[in-house]
């Protein structure tokens, strides 16, 4: 799987990019037919502590699944839209043995 990494208006460090990585590569093992993911990370203009947004668009056949989480880091937010992600997948996947 593909995975594309675009940090709006700043740089993200190494470590983060290979963080980001292998968490979304780990969806691979809930769904195998994943053709790639494109991550945005964006950081909101705000007074908050939370305004590091993580969004996640996962290609898959036939579909395309998002997920989109704001939070104090890019590292959580990442978790939180890989597990919303991951829920889809089961769903998605639930529904095409039925069919």
């Amino acid at each position: 799987m593909d995975v594309k990494i675009n940090s709006v208006k700043f740089a993200a460090t190494p470590q983060l990019e290979t963080f980001i990585d292998s968490k979304v590569k780990k969806l691979m093992h809930f769904y195998d037919q994943i053709i790639g993911a494109e991550v945005f990370l964006r950081v909101e203009n705000t007074e908050e502590k939370e305004n590091k947004i993580a969004e996640i668009k996962l290609e898959i056949k036939g579909n395309d699944l998002f997920a989109k989480k704001q939070t104090k880091t890019f590292e959580e937010s990442t978790d939180l839209a890989v597990e919303a992600l991951r829920k889809q997948l089961t769903k998605y996947k639930g529904k095409r043995r039925r069919a």
